[in-house]
């Protein structure tokens, strides 16, 4: 690889083409968001059964994220990609027999199937958007391709109740549930064919080969660590990834009931929902800012800012009730821009020939977005709902950690050395 390999203009193209896949599967998550009222009235569903929707799309995460990291390291970034598109297709396809069988058990089959397509996809392409160009601005080409997937987050939920939720009858109207749920078919083959279509467009475009991702900067002795699990700003990456997740998806997930409470907005659920895309809009924002402020500011500097930003604006939202603390949670979409794909980047720094392998780790992780949720709203129904937002300000702390300290690249070695050294003090001073 020559001088110019590094620059960003010769990878533009690739550039380019990886950007449709941030926005494609931004917009087939946020459409869960839509599936969860529908399917919900369709089989008169509780909330916990309602919730299984989200507990098969983020458990395909934590069972598939490996698998798909020691596919992507065996295969390649781009084969990782094309199955990755295809077996989401695969997934889209499902929902055509679920809905005219009407069974929920093969709608969460199939998100299960989407979702392990989803899972690959951005354990190979958000590495090797971070390995296309000079490692110094590897955080700011991330945040900027993650910008278009939150582009998609914010239309997919708009599109989605056009065209499956227009069908939707009155609560007073008879329910002619063979026809409401005929609604998703179409939506749903439509992905089908644009993922599959994106992936015979990647079959044919040649993209660049990046040899080692990164491993031109790792040191001698972290090409010789037989375990990706050895490094510790990637395991403390993968629980900063597992917080961020759980902390969003909690947010965004009580936000409507937060702004229907009487002591905060008032606000009837179906205005409020208008609302929520100033939550996802935000981070797209956020995400176009962030992407030119890291190619001046340090990551990991702009990480805890950030981090600390959203903490404070928790603590005003508890302490003041009311428009006020409406407005401070929605601004927090703001400050949660840049931090998947900064944690994500410095979590897979100088991993050298583990850098499929660590990615498939730290997508694992976002199954905090199964679990955070679920342990707010414990705290909801025995404290309050207001209250329980304390819960996601500890996840944001603990990212402030990872942004001051938690990052920094340690030689495999040194730390074992340290370990060693700190087992015989112990054991001098028994």
């Amino acid at each position: 690889m020559n001088a110019d390999d590094g620059r960003a203009p010769s990878y533009m193209p690739a550039l380019v083409v990886l950007t449709s896949l941030f926005f494609m599967w931004g917009f087939i998550t946020s459409l869960n968001d839509i599936l969860i009222p529908h399917l919900k009235a369709i089989f008169t569903l509780s909330y916990v059964q309602a919730m299984l929707i989200q507990f098969s799309f983020f458990g395909a995460y934590f069972v598939m994220s490996v698998p798909s990291g020691y596919l992507v390291e065996k295969l390649g970034y781009r084969s990782g990609i094309i199955i990755g598109l295809a077996t989401a297709g695969v997934g889209c396809l499902g929902f055509y027999p679920a809905a005219s069988m009407q069974s929920y058990p093969l709608f969460l089959a199939a998100l299960f199937v989407l979702a392990s397509g989803i899972t690959l996809l951005q354990v190979a392409a958000n590495p090797y958007v971070t390995v296309l160009g000079p490692s110094a601005t590897a955080a700011s080409r991330l945040n900027l391709t993650q910008a278009f997937n939150s582009l998609g987050t914010t239309v997919g939920p708009f599109l989605g109740s056009i065209f499956i939720l227009t069908a939707a009858v009155s609560a007073a109207a008879p329910v002619d549930t063979a026809k409401e749920i005929e609604t998703v078919q179409g939506p749903y083959l439509i992905l089908a064919g644009l993922l599959f279509a994106i992936a015979i467009v990647f079959s044919r475009f040649k993209l660049p080969v990046v040899k080692g991702t990164d491993a031109t900067t790792a040191s001698a002795d972290e090409h010789d660590v037989p375990s990706v699990w050895k490094h510790s700003h990637l395991v403390l990456g993968a629980v900063a990834i597992f917080m961020y997740v759980g902390a969003e998806v909690a947010i965004g997930s009580f936000l409507v009931n937060f702004m229907a409470q009487p002591e905060v907005g008032g606000l009837p659920e179906h205005v409020a929902g208008g609302y929520l895309s100033l939550y996802w809009g935000g981070a797209m924002v956020g995400r176009f800012i962030g992407a030119a402020v890291l190619r001046k500011v340090k990551p990991g500097h702009v990480l805890a800012f950030n981090s600390a930003c959203a903490i404070a604006l928790l603590l005003i939202a508890m302490a003041t009730a009311g428009k006020v603390a409406m407005w401070a949670v929605l601004g927090i979409g703001l400050f949660n821009s840049i931090m998947f794909p900064t944690i994500f980047t410095l979590g897979v720094a100088k991993l050298g020939r583990h850098t499929g392998e660590g990615s498939g780790v730290l997508c694992m992780a976002i199954v905090g977005g199964a679990i955070v949720p679920v342990i707010q709203g414990y705290f909801a129904d025995t404290m309050s709902l207001l209250s329980s937002f304390f819960v996601p300000a500890l996840c944001y702390a603990y990212i402030v950690f990872y942004g001051l300290k938690g990052h920094v690249v340690r030689s495999v070695r040194d730390a074992d050395i340290s370990a060693n050294n700190s087992a015989d003090r112990a054991r001098a001073n028994m």
